[in-house]
């Protein structure tokens, strides 16, 4: 079994729309959205939800106005402004980060602290095979935790239903959740554009990539709209020893196709389709396929 991680460095640059044309050329393949901030690989994928399941990570306090006095310690000790007095004490959930001292001090003992239910995660059947995807609650935190735990229900899936690929749809940027979703990956495809900040954030993922020892290559997706920039991207690429693996040409085809809710192979051959089906084949082989 090989994973194939799905990176971009920074959002826009069409790597969900790569993720989601190899998801549907590769075969005998379980698929996971990692981007659980702001996931939308599902757009295209059509999802039939099979099981829902709570993502629940960390605490919050939570007042028990039957015991509460009132007296106003826990809204003065509070350094997150999290509690506000009226007659009794109220917790705003969006404001508190679960340190504790609130309860720790309060003198009638009325303040708990419950388990924080702050996301969801789904196992799902699409058309082009089995689905690990998430969604984290607005304003949450904990999204590395999170992606590891879709990680981890993906390759058991992969396990149980002896698949020979997971193919990773990754968060954008460098952050915690890009860490978690690296982990334990056999390859990063990274998906850039013809831009400085393009260049810019490429380098970013690559650094972070040599730094967990995973092996890493290069598509330019729209290319031909700054062919200077694209090869600017090239020689950087070759000067640290990373392969530029395919080139995606503009195609007005792609946004048509996506817009009908659909993977870019699944539309009409063209340009984009015909570089992107090369861009599968020298993964594939390059992972031993």
């Amino acid at each position: 079994m090989k994973e194939l991680l799905i990176l971009s460095g920074k959002g826009g640059t069409g790597k969900t729309s790569v993720a989601g044309a190899i998801a549907a050329l590769a075969e005998q393949k379980v698929l996971a959205d990692c981007d659980v901030d702001a996931a939308d690989l599902h757009l295209i994928l059509s999802p039939d939800v099979q099981e829902k399941h709570e993502f629940v990570s960390g605490i919050k306090a939570a007042v028990d106005t039957s015991l509460c006095s009132g007296c106003g310690t826990c809204a003065d000790i509070c350094r997150f402004n999290a509690i506000t007095l009226e007659d009794t004490a109220s917790v705003d959930p969006l404001a508190c980060e679960g340190c504790g001292v609130c309860a720790w001090f309060c003198p009638e003992e009325a303040i708990r602290l419950d388990d924080n239910m702050c996301g969801w995660w789904f196992r799902s059947d699409t058309p082009y095979g089995p689905m690990i995807h998430a969604c984290l609650d607005i304003g949450e935190e904990n999204s590395g935790k999170l992606v590891s735990l879709v990680k981890r229900e993906a390759r058991n899936l992969a396990e149980q239903l002896d698949k020979k690929w997971i193919v990773v749809d990754g968060p954008p940027g460098i952050g915690c959740p890009v860490i978690a979703s690296m982990s334990g990956a056999d390859m990063v495809l990274v998906v850039t554009e013809p831009t400085e900040s393009g260049l810019h954030d490429l380098e970013r993922v690559a650094d972070l990539a040599v730094h967990f020892k995973v092996p890493a290559c290069v598509c330019i997706n729209k290319w031909d709209l700054n062919s200077d920039m694209a090869e600017k991207i090239r020689q950087a690429c070759s000067d640290r020893g990373m392969d530029v693996i395919g080139m995606i040409p503009f195609d007005e085809q792609v946004v048509e196709t996506l817009v009908q809710g659909k993977p870019v192979v699944a539309g009409p051959e063209g340009p984009a389709v015909h570089a992107l089906k090369e861009i599968w084949g020298r993964v594939s082989s390059r992972l031993g396929e």
